[in-house]
């Protein structure tokens, strides 16, 4: 049977390992740009079909084109070089979209990183327009997916300004749940953090992230989402980062979402950062 399209296992020419010839993987074209930290895999397909990109000096159209990680590709005739490892917390400011191009016109979240000469980056994850607070971006794939995977990835904290004074067994409430369109809605931990005369503040835990999940959540309980702030991802905190403002995580934060048999490569250059 063939090994599917964009992958392909080849022999030939490889080397021996243990009197056998050793298999040699080949992804498909876009996906070899995009793990090289250049551009987003759909950015890839695009300059792939507009006849941009050449594997060993021949122009390949296909996206799809089984091609081996190593292989000598260029983009307009430059050599396509891995992309140094970038990793950066921003501080998400509320009225932003979390996404590399937005069809609407509307402001992205690169608004924050203009003429900063980073390279490419990815969201790792969402933020909704309405919500703000700590937000990761990257060019590391792996990483990337180590952080946003639903069964091991790390919880995420958010302090939620709603439009109720909660009662004492909201927060129990919130965390055993409640069915919404045919998906149960829980919270991991939630807790009352301080009430004010018109509205207050939860800290809610979540260990999965459906869309528009806390909202969704709380007004299932007739509560209303003044502001939403997300102010932690595992371990690591928004703390006093400004509002539009970014910095490089070090080598420890980034190892921290990172499998322990996994290899960490962070960044060349030491953490900095800049207020947007």
């Amino acid at each position: 049977m063939k090994p599917p399209r964009g992958r392909r296992e080849a022999s030939a020419g490889s080397a021996l390992r243990d009197g056998r010839p050793a298999r040699v993987i080949r992804h498909g074209l876009a996906r070899v740009l995009s793990k090289r930290g250049l551009c987003s895999r759909t950015e890839a397909a695009r300059w792939v079909g507009d006849g941009r990109v050449s594997v060993d000096g021949r122009i390949v159209r296909d996206p799809e084109a089984p091609t081996l990680p190593d292989a000598r590709i260029a983009i307009d005739g430059v050599a396509a070089v891995a992309a140094r490892r970038c990793y950066i917390a921003l501080h998400k400011p509320r009225g932003l979209v979390t996404t590399t191009r937005d069809e609407q016109g509307r402001d992205t979240v690169y608004r924050c990183l203009d003429g900063a000469g980073l390279p490419w980056l990815a969201p790792v994850g969402r933020l909704d327009k309405g919500s703000e607070g700590l937000l990761l971006l990257g060019n590391d794939p792996a990483w990337a997916a180590a952080i946003t995977d639903p069964a091991t990835g790390p919880s995420k904290t958010y302090h939620v300004q709603v439009d109720a004074l909660p009662d004492e067994t909201l927060p129990g409430a919130l965390v055993r749940g409640v069915e919404v369109d045919g998906e149960l809605l829980r919270a991991q931990a939630a807790r009352v953090l301080r009430v004010g005369q018109k509205n207050a503040w939860l800290e809610l835990v979540l260990d999965e992230g459906r869309n528009r999940h806390i909202r969704r959540l709380l007004a299932a309980f007739d509560v209303g989402v003044l502001r939403l702030v997300r102010v932690a991802i595992g371990d690591l905190a928004l703390g006093d980062l400004p509002k539009g403002a970014w910095r490089e995580l070090t080598a420890d934060e980034i190892a921290a979402f990172v499998p322990p048999s996994a290899t960490v490569r962070p960044s060349a250059r030491p953490a900095r950062g800049r207020s947007g």
